[in-house]
């Protein structure tokens, strides 16, 4: 068999001091022991010789010890995909016991020597050489995946950790330079290092894993920077998606230092190493971990730090459209809508349109601008640039671009100050919703905004029938839908459905919306002249609202919308007292208010419809002009402020019916403004006029929700 060899080539290796454990002073790969030998010899020889034979020939040819020749061999099985013939010869390799020897060598053979002159010097009896223990630890690794290709993962991953004991227990502050000489070395601990974290993912132990990457990264290894972001990426990654919370141990927190709190936290943190080694040119670009930094601070709902780390991403890694509209998502995402209109108008500028229209650009943009009726004609623009881009081709980019098409016309006409247009704009809204529907795109949100846009035209059957339609494909978990359902049922003076239906929301929703709707029911309640059981309902409300106020980890979001229903609430409850004149209980109930928000507009406007009610004229109108100084188009301020002028002298009525066509200007259905201004043109003398208005008013009041659509 290896009898075959070079007699003369042994004769010259023999010649080499070897140290008494290892005779071994190079590597012997399988292909080099092929050349040796003839091919056709050896295979046949594995084929038939048992394991033992095989090891024997080793031993007597290449003077290597029990252990070594044992490791080639397992090295050869392995190489072949000879996975069990392989683990046969490997778990001939005590390896428990020669751990210990293995860290001594590597810790003597890689301690620094301040003297080097001398060769002799330098030769250490008695201990391994750094190639014996680099053979060792491959077939340890080799051993490790053979278990694992075998499907014995966690055998596989014990066999990979005592890799990592055997050089940590050498090495217990990390390796410097002098080990950088036995490459083989270090990079079979590389390996272990990667493999060992992935062999516990694979049995499911996801804590151990967790540990494992830590353990990588605790100490120095001089892992090249490309495989050091790597373990750093699949740490971080771990610790998003694998649903543990797993705290670093305290041994691993050096004293004064500051770690993370949090699972998410820590994957943060190394997301954020990893991306300024990106922008430092320190490691190539990885998509990966802008996605998972992405995910991660979404889910914190962090969006500004991630705007600020996708403009941070060198040129040339996104196009110009991409990258405006990545900013666009995080800066809508964070409330700044502007910011991100701005962006998306780049899109569709000149300097892009040369380019291939960026379809989700636009259908951003159109979203964007329906939330906000003062660029609701931009929405418009960006509507139609989707639908005329995507006629025959994107049914659900279609869709969604006539939905917010359909958003963009009734805010067009929620602000627009002629009653033609505003006639056309609505038709033009409902058309939008019609036309998804007779595609039959099925989308609950195009019956809810029919629903919606139907309700504020006063076609309350029309309404309550979408309504009906989008809370049923919904299964009853939108808020939204049982709010829409209950003031619709409102404005029919169905009020004990109404109530009827927010005690059934009550039971499919939480936080918030339940929140929300124990308002609704009050004002429910109060229509209803139930006075008591709305003011029940309301201590309900405040102490849920206090309940909640001590949970410190609450979004600035959730904290903004617990205090905007806490100060209704206390306004509602004042203009509840004031009209049983409970002066005091009013007079409570505003100071609460306004130690939660003092600049509010509907603060201050109930503030003068306390002192109106007290006939308290002048401060009335001193409290109204603040809270239209805060909001210039606040529409009840406005009425209420010409009703007090018609109340104060008739010299100031033409002053009081300009207010009033300006608050009709802005909110056509009110039904206060069409009734006061009735008043004004009977005080006039104006008596058809006056008729009508107090017909228009009647009407609208008789399909007023108790909270308004919008």
């Amino acid at each position: 068999m290896l009898c075959a060899c070079s007699g003369e080539q042994f004769k010259l290796e023999e010649a080499i001091p070897q140290s008494p454990e290892s005779l071994a002073t190079r590597d012997f790969s399988a292909s080099g022991i092929s050349s040796r030998t003839g091919n056709g010899d050896w295979e046949s020889k594995l084929e038939d010789a048992q394991v033992d034979e095989a090891e024997s020939t080793l031993k007597e040819a290449l003077s290597l010890n029990y252990e070594e020749a044992r490791a080639l061999l397992g090295r050869l099985e392995y190489q072949r995909g000879n996975f069990d013939a392989a683990l046969q010869v490997f778990q001939g390799i005590d390896i428990r016991l020669l751990s210990p020897r293995m860290s001594k060598a590597i810790s003597e053979r890689t301690r620094p020597r301040k003297s080097r002159s001398s060769r002799g010097r330098n030769v250490l009896t008695g201990v391994m050489s750094l190639h014996s223990v680099s053979l060792l630890l491959e077939a340890m690794l080799l051993k490790a995946n053979s278990l694992a290709e075998l499907g014995r993962v966690k055998e596989a991953a014990s066999e990979c950790k005592i890799i990592l004991d055997t050089v940590e227990s050498a090495l217990p502050c990390g390796t410097y330079s002098e080990i950088n000489g036995d490459s083989k070395l270090l990079e079979m601990f590389h390996r272990a290092l990667e493999l060992l974290p992935k062999l516990w993912l694979q049995a499911g132990s996801i804590d151990e894993a967790i540990a494992s990457y830590r353990r990588a990264l605790l100490r120095p290894w001089n892992l090249d920077p490309q495989r050091l972001a790597k373990v750093q990426k699949d740490l971080a990654a771990t610790l998003l998606y694998g649903g543990v919370e797993a705290s670093i141990p305290p041994e691993s927190k050096p004293i004064g230092a500051t770690f993370p709190e949090s699972s998410m936290e820590e994957s943060i943190l190394l997301l954020f190493i990893l991306m300024q080694k990106v922008v430092y040119g320190e490691i190539e670009w990885d998509p990966e971990i802008m996605d998972h930094l992405t995910f991660a601070l979404t889910m914190c709902g962090e969006f500004e730090p991630l705007a600020d780390h996708v403009e941070q991403v060198l040129p040339g890694i996104y196009n110009r459209a991409e990258r405006w509209y990545f900013l666009a998502l995080c800066y809508s995402a964070a409330g700044q809508n502007s910011t991100a209109l701005n962006l998306l108008k780049k899109v569709s500028g000149l300097s892009e349109s040369n380019h291939k229209p960026h379809l989700a650009s636009f259908l951003l943009g159109a979203k964007v601008c329906s939330q906000d009726p003062a660029e609701s004609l931009e929405g418009v623009k960006f509507a139609r640039r989707v639908i005329d881009a995507s006629i025959n081709h994107n049914e659900h980019m279609l869709g969604q671009a006539h939905k917010f098409l359909g958003v963009c016309y009734g805010n067009a006409a929620m602000i627009s100050t002629s009653d033609s247009e505003r006639v056309v704009l609505h038709r033009d809204s409902v058309n939008s919703f019609s036309h998804i529907l007779r595609a039959g795109i099925e989308d609950p949100e195009i019956s809810f905004q029919l629903g919606l846009e139907n309700a504020v035209q006063r076609n309350l059957a029309s309404a309550f029938n979408q309504a009906m339609v989008y809370s049923k494909t919904s299964s009853g978990s939108s808020a939204r839908g049982w709010k829409l359902l209950a003031r619709v049922a409102s404005a029919e003076q169905r009020l004990v459905d109404a109530e009827a239906i927010i005690d059934l929301a009550l039971d499919e929703t939480e936080s918030i919306e339940q929140l929300e709707l124990l308002r609704l029911k009050a004002l429910v309640q109060i229509t209803q002249e139930q006075p008591k059981q709305a003011i029940e309902t309301y201590r309900i409300l405040l102490a849920l609202i206090r309940g909640q106020g001590e949970n410190l980890e609450k979004s600035a979001n959730k904290v903004e919308a617990e205090t905007s229903i806490e100060l209704d609430a206390w306004l509602d409850l004042a203009r509840l007292y004031s009209s049983h004149e409970l002066w005091l209980d009013a007079d409570i109930c505003i100071r609460k208010a306004k130690a939660t928000n003092f600049y509010s507009a509907r603060t201050w406007h109930e503030t003068g419809r306390l002192f109106e009610a007290k006939q308290q004229y002048q401060d009335a109108i001193a409290a109204f002009a603040v809270s239209l100084s805060i909001v210039p188009d606040y529409v009840p301020s406005i009425i209420s402020t010409a009703g007090i002028l018609m109340k104060m002298s008739s010299r100031s009525l033409h002053i009081a019916k300009s207010f009033l066509m300006s608050a009709l200007r802005l909110e056509p259905t009110s039904h206060e403004a069409w009734s006061n201004l009735g008043l004004a043109y009977k005080m006039e003398g104006s008596v058809q006029q006056a008729a009508d208005a107090f017909q228009a008013a009647h009407e609208l009041e008789l399909s007023a929700p108790v909270q308004g659509f919008l």
